[in-house]
């Protein structure tokens, strides 16, 4: 993840106290724990995704297929980036456990979930929760750039394989994206280059800054007709702030600035938008509390009988017998 400057060295520089660990209170979330009763769902792979976008790398992948899934019924699809780290068993998201519980009270669809790192050469390591490959892969490359290049490597290398594997929806209103960081920027950009095939926007610390022109996104997005896009947004007010050692500020490096700048140009296009600030810093922190209902929200139009005599629909999602 991209680290502007850090904070102590920051409050050095101005003569001022270290600033107080204002990540100290997000907590997982009940959603983020393991329940009894719930079904678990699988998680598949590593698999490894060679790339004609970017030559000579390749992605590594994981599947996560619910214990609810029916190859028999097309079921939704959400992929996340910098998959190791919405994956990682003790991290600050634990998405698939968050999936295993909400697709089981019925809260979002049934949905495969797909955990993808940034490209590498084979030479270069893997990313991992310590190391996300900020200067050792081409993440920073694929994430920030405003092209549809990492676009292709979603929508034309990778869906088709999942596609060949698992029965999946090719409604684009079923599809999700996500990512935090680098990896928020390069999930909005794959909607935005690709909405007949992505719709929902998960986005928490977004790079929408001069790391490779991403500050340019609210301009572009006024100038730009309405996109069929569903976005939340999540930052903190103590994420990198574009102030220097030597005591410039540079707004266009202000992740919280220029999150709030895509909040209010998404909104003023009238698009379905939710967003939520706090005071995290440059992290998942705050993920740990809502992304559960970052989840909900933006999948909040799947599909409900009314029929009060439907048991079905007013009991758990459980596992299908066969």
């Amino acid at each position: 993840m991209e680290r502007f400057f850090p904070y102590l060295l920051v409050a050095a520089a101005f003569g001022q106290a270290p600033a107080p660990n204002t990540d100290i209170h997000y907590k997982l979330a009940s959603d983020a724990l393991v329940m009894e009763g719930v079904p678990v769902g699988e998680i598949r792979g590593p698999f490894t995704l060679p790339s004609e976008a970017y030559p000579g790398t390749q992605h590594t992948y994981w599947v996560y297929v619910p214990a609810q899934y029916d190859a028999a019924v097309a079921t939704s699809l959400m992929i996340y980036q910098d998959g190791q780290a919405f994956m990682a068993p003790e991290g600050d998201i634990r998405a698939q456990v968050v999936m295993d519980n909400l697709i089981y009270r019925r809260e979002i669809p049934t949905m495969i979930g797909v955990f993808i790192n940034p490209g590498r050469r084979p030479d270069q390591p893997e990313p991992t929760p310590k190391n996300w490959g900020d200067r050792d892969t081409n993440r920073g490359v694929e994430y920030n750039s405003l092209d549809d290049k990492y676009a292709r490597v979603i929508v034309d290398e990778l869906l088709p394989v999942l596609y060949k594997e698992y029965n999946l929806s090719k409604d684009p209103e079923r599809h999700g994206i996500g990512g935090s960081s680098s990896g928020a920027i390069a999930a909005f950009t794959v909607a935005w280059e690709r909405p007949n095939h992505f719709r929902k926007v998960l986005s928490n610390v977004g790079s929408f800054t001069n790391i490779r022109g991403g500050h340019a996104y609210p301009d572009i997005i006024r100038k730009s007709e309405k996109k069929p896009l569903r976005v939340f947004l999540v930052d903190g007010r103590n994420d990198n702030r574009g102030q220097r050692q030597n005591g410039e500020y540079d707004e266009k490096r202000d992740w919280f600035y220029q999150n709030v700048r895509m909040q209010q140009a998404l909104q003023e296009k009238g698009y379905d938008l939710n967003y939520s600030w706090g005071i995290q810093r440059h992290g998942q922190k705050m993920l740990q509390t809502v992304f559960p209902e970052m989840m909900r929200w933006l999948w909040r139009d799947h599909g409900v009988s009314t029929d009060v005599k439907d048991m079905v629909e007013r009991s758990f999602n459980g596992v299908k017998k066969k």
